[in-house]
Order: C-alpha cells, then sequence, then structure tokens
C-alpha cells in the first residue's frame, strides 16, 4: 500500500490517545466542502508501507494510536492487512470512513481490528446525494450507523456544517437516522484552500447551536466542534 500524507502527531484526532494520522488518496464521493481535494482526486503525496511502518516503530511508547482517514480508506486493497500490522505492533486504530462500504466496515469490526470509528453524516437523507455530490446509497449508509450504534466498539458520528450541504431543516432528518448514538458532533466548516467545490462557507455559532438544539430530541450527547 502507498500511504499518502502522514500527521506525525495529533492530540485531537483520536479521543484519548496520543496518535499519528495516516491519509489515503481516492474516494469515492465528491463532497463540495470537502477539504482534502487534493487527496479525493488521487494527487496526495507517496510514502511507501515500509516508510511509513519504520516511522511508527520509531514511536513506539510515544504513541499509541494511529488514525486512518482519506479520502475514504475502505477503498484501500490492502486495508485489512495495514491495520493488521498495526494492531500487532500494540497500536489502538482509529478508521475514519463515509460509511458507504459497510460490508468492509463489518469485517474490519468482526475482526476486532478497530478500537474507534468516526462515520460521516453528509446530510439528511433526502440531502446526502446533493451534499455528498454523487448518488448515495442511504441503505448501505444506514446499515453502516446501525452497525455501529448496535457493535461494542467506540464510536461517533459527525457532519461537517456547510452551506449548501445541511440547512436547520435536515436536522430532523439526520436525527431519525442516527437516533440513539450515543455522542454526535456538528463541525464548524473550515476552507482549507483545497476544496472540491466553490462558493462553499459556514454558519455562525448561533445557527449551528439552533441546529444543535433540533437534534438532541434523537442525540442526547450532540455537541459543537471546531467552533471558537
Amino acid at each position: 500500500m502507498t500511504v499518502n500524507g502522514l500527521l506525525k502527531l495529533t492530540l485531537l484526532d483520536f479521543p484519548g490517545r496520543c496518535a499519528c494520522t495516516v491519509f489515503f488518496c481516492g474516494c469515492n464521493f465528491r463532497c463540495p466542502f470537502c477539504h482534502n481535494a487534493t487527496l479525493v482526486r488521487g494527487e496526495g503525496e507517496s510514502i511507501s508501507e515500509d516508510e511509513f511502518f519504520s516511522f511508527l516503530n520509531k514511536r513506539e511508547g510515544i504513541l499509541d494510536g494511529v488514525c486512518i482517514t482519506g479520502g475514504e480508506p475502505t477503498l484501500q486493497k490492502g486495508l485489512r492487512d495495514f491495520i493488521k500490522k498495526i494492531k500487532d505492533m500494540g497500536f489502538a486504530v482509529k478508521l475514519d470512513t463515509n460509511g458507504a462500504r459497510p460490508d468492509v466496515l463489518r469485517d474490519l469490526l468482526n475482526e476486532g481490528l478497530l478500537d474507534y470509528v468516526a462515520m460521516d453524516i453528509k446530510s439528511s437523507p433526502e440531502g446526502y446525494s446533493k451534499a455528498a455530490g454523487c448518488k448515495v446509497d442511504m441503505e448501505k449508509i444506514r446499515e453502516s450507523v446501525t452497525m455501529i450504534i448496535d457493535g461494542s466498539t467506540d464510536y461517533e458520528f459527525r457532519t461537517t456544517v456547510a452551506t449548501g450541504a445541511v440547512t436547520l431543516s435536515d436536522m430532523e432528518g439526520i436525527g431519525k437516522l442516527i437516533k440513539g448514538a450515543k455522542k454526535y458532533f456538528l463541525q464548524g466548516f473550515v476552507d482549507s484552500g483545497d476544496l472540491i467545490g466553490d462558493g462553499i462557507s459556514g454558519y455562525t455559532k448561533e445557527e449551528m447551536e439552533e441546529m444543535r438544539r433540533a437534534i438532541l430530541p434523537y442525540v442526547p450527547e450532540t455537541q459543537l466542534r471546531g467552533i471558537n
């Protein structure tokens, strides 16, 4: 496998862990608000698997977790073996996913290869395909949501709150989709300068707080993230 980016230290990406973050190119979605357009288009830098594991070996006793993100990591054919190698070294693994490949997610969970799953919820079911920038099979999204909620692996759901993707009217649909989840985050949109779409902006803290209140009847542990 080829790694397409490496953040050598993060205290934020993996709750409760001192971790590094590994990025992979390629995604089956084209979310206009995505801040990793270069990775989505497959244009990221290249780091060999050997280079990554050499780095990780030197961080034993310093790091205790690895975040795997993208792009969409579940598109990587060697993902299972890559994660197993990390686990065999004693590191915990967090996977970021859009949930569109529940078969891959199920296999990883059933083998006990994941310690934390963060699944992006793009919008309400009615607005999902627009927010994802492509046609989305909502049954697969629902399958992943149910699997995560009903499973024993720690998790979170999260939504990047950007114009053109979600509005206050989408909150009820999102709430029903993830009803019963133990934690959900509404993330503030940040323009990285490497977006897929144009004319995207965020909402005010007050507007996001109104969205949060709309979700509370479905997911009481809903918080804002990345808001000053």
